[in-house]
C-alpha cells in the first residue's frame, strides 16, 4: 500500500510541476523575447511617459501594444499583475517530488555504495547542502563581481567554473541518476531563490519609492534584470538533467559529470542564440548562429564519444553456439539443465537479486516477480532494466553479476517461458 500511495503522490506531484513549470519558463521566455524586440516609441506622448520601448505583437486575433517604462511609470495602475508564484509552485512542487522520489527511499535511489558507502540520513544531508551552498556562493559571486567593469562575464566564468565542480562532486558522491537530477534543482533552487530573494524585493522597493513620491533608485531594475539573464541561461541546462533521468546511457556513462558538463553548456549556447537573435533582427546584435554552432557541435560531438562499442554477432540459428553460451552461464552461477536458460535458471537469479524489492513482501513500481504470471506480465521490462540498460538493481545494491545478467538475457530471447 505504501508503494502505490507513493506513485500517487509522484504521479500528481510530477503533473503540478510540469505544468507550473511550464508557465515559469513561458513567462521567462516571453519576457526575454519582449526585452529584446522593444523598439524606441514614436509616440511623443509615450516618450513623454517615460516609455523606454514599445511592441506591436498580434495574436489569437487581436493586437497588442506592451510598453516598458526604464525606471517606472509616472502613476502606478490600479492593477498590476505580478510574476512570481509560477516559480515558487514550480519550487515547492519540485521539491516535494525530490523529496518523494529520491530523499524518502535514499538508500534505494540516492545511494550507490561503489561511490559512497554512506547512511541514508548523511547522504539526504549532502544533496541538500547542495542546493544551499550553491546558492549561497552564486549569490555572493552576483553580489562581488556583478556590478563591476565586464561584471556579466566574469560572474558568467565563475558560475561556470562553480557549476562543473558541483557537477564532478554530484557524480562522484550519488547515483548517476540522482546526481543529474540534484545538479538540476540546484540550478534550479538558484533560479527561484532570486526570484524570492531579489528580483519581487527589488520591485515592491520601487512601488514603495512611487508611492512615497521619492525618486526611484534603478540599482534595483538592474539587479533584477540580471538575475532574470542568469535564470533564462540556467533554464535549458535544469530541462535537460531533469528529463536525463528516462535516458540511462547518459547518467550511467563511465564519465557521467562530463557528460551533464557538456550538454549543459550546449543547452546554455542555443539559448544565447534565441535570446540574440531577436536583437539581431533589429540590427543591434552580431550573427548569434555561431552560438547556436556551438552547442550543436557540443551535442553531436557527445553522441559520437558516447558511442557504444558494436555487440558481437550471435549466431542465433545455431543450435551449438546457443548451447555454448548457455554453458557459460550455467557454469558461473551453477544452476539449471546444461544448455538451457530456463524459468528455473531465471528464477534463481531473481530469487537472490530481484525479491527484496519486487517480492512478496514488498513491490517497487507495483512490480511482483515471484510468480510466473508476474514475470511473464514484466518480462520485458526485466530485459530492458536489467540486460539492455543495466539500471536495475537500482546503482547494483544487490550485486548481480555479468553472467546472471546474461541468464535473463537467453531466457528472454527464447520466449520468456514460465515453465
Amino acid at each position: 500500500m505504501e508503494s502505490y500511495l507513493l506513485d500517487w503522490a509522484n504521479l500528481l506531484l510530477r503533473w503540478v510541476h510540469v505544468i507550473t513549470a511550464i508557465a515559469w519558463v513561458g513567462s521567462s521566455f516571453y519576457f526575454v523575447f519582449l526585452d529584446s524586440s522593444l523598439t524606441p516609441p514614436v509616440d511623443e506622448d509615450l516618450k513623454t511617459q517615460g516609455v523606454d520601448g514599445e511592441l506591436w505583437a498580434v495574436h489569437g486575433g487581436g493586437f497588442y501594444h506592451p510598453v516598458k517604462f526604464n525606471v517606472s511609470p509616472p502613476k502606478l495602475p490600479g492593477h498590476l499583475h505580478w510574476f512570481f508564484w509560477e516559480s515558487y509552485t514550480t519550487w515547492l512542487s519540485g521539491f516535494a517530488l525530490f523529496t518523494v522520489s529520491y530523499l524518502w527511499s535514499a538508500s534505494t535511489y540516492l545511494i550507490d555504495k561503489s561511490k559512497m558507502d554512506w547512511s541514508p540520513a548523511m547522504a539526504i544531508a549532502v544533496a541538500l547542502s547542495f542546493l544551499v551552498v550553491f546558492w549561497l556562493l552564486y549569490d555572493g559571486i552576483c553580489r562581488i563581481f556583478g556590478q563591476r567593469k565586464n561584471g556579466d562575464a566574469i560572474v558568467g566564468a565563475l558560475v561556470l567554473v562553480l557549476v562543473c565542480i558541483a557537477s564532478w562532486l554530484a557524480c562522484h558522491w550519488f547515483a548517476g541518476r540522482a546526481a543529474f537530477l540534484l545538479v538540476g534543482a540546484m540550478l534550479a533552487t538558484a533560479m527561484s531563490a532570486s526570484v524570492f530573494f531579489w528580483i519581487i524585493p527589488g520591485q515592491k522597493k520601487v512601488i514603495e519609492s512611487i508611492k512615497a513620491g521619492q525618486p526611484v533608485d534603478p540599482i534595483h531594475g538592474k539587479r533584477g534584470k540580471q538575475r532574470s539573464v542568469h535564470n533564462t541561461y540556467f533554464t535549458l541546462p535544469v530541462l535537460f538533467a531533469m528529463l536525463s533521468g528516462h535516458y540511462s546511457f547518459t547518467y550511467t556513462h563511465p564519465q557521467n559529470w562530463l557528460v551533464l558538463i557538456l550538454m549543459m553548456f550546449a543547452g546554455a549556447a542555443i539559448r544565447q542564440f534565441f535570446v540574440m537573435r531577436h536583437g539581431y533582427k533589429l540590427g543591434r546584435n552580431a550573427n548569434p548562429r555561431p552560438y547556436a554552432l556551438v552547442g550543436v557541435a557540443v551535442i553531436v560531438g557527445a553522441i559520437v564519444w558516447m558511442k557504444p562499442d558494436a555487440a558481437p554477432a550471435v549466431a542465433a540459428t545455431s543450435p551449438a553456439s546457443v548451447n555454448a553460451s548457455n554453458s557459460v552461464a550455467n557454469y558461473a552461477y551453477g544452476a539449471g539443465a546444461k544448455g538451457q536458460s530456463g524459468y528455473a535458471e531465471v528464477q534463481q537469479v531473481l530469487e537472490q537479486r530481484c525479491y527484496m524489492c519486487h517480492g512478496a513482501q514488498v513491490q517497487m513500481k507495483n512490480v511482483r516477480l515471484d510468480s510466473p504470471a508476474g514475470l511473464k506480465l514484466h518480462a520485458q521490462s526485466v530485459y530492458q532494466q536489467a540486460v539492455v540498460t543495466k539500471v536495475m538493481p537500482m546503482n547494483n545494491s544487490t550485486g548481480i553479476t555479468d553472467a546472471e545478467r546474461l541468464v535473463i538475457k537467453e531466457w528472454f530471447e527464447a520466449g520468456a517461458p514460465v515453465q
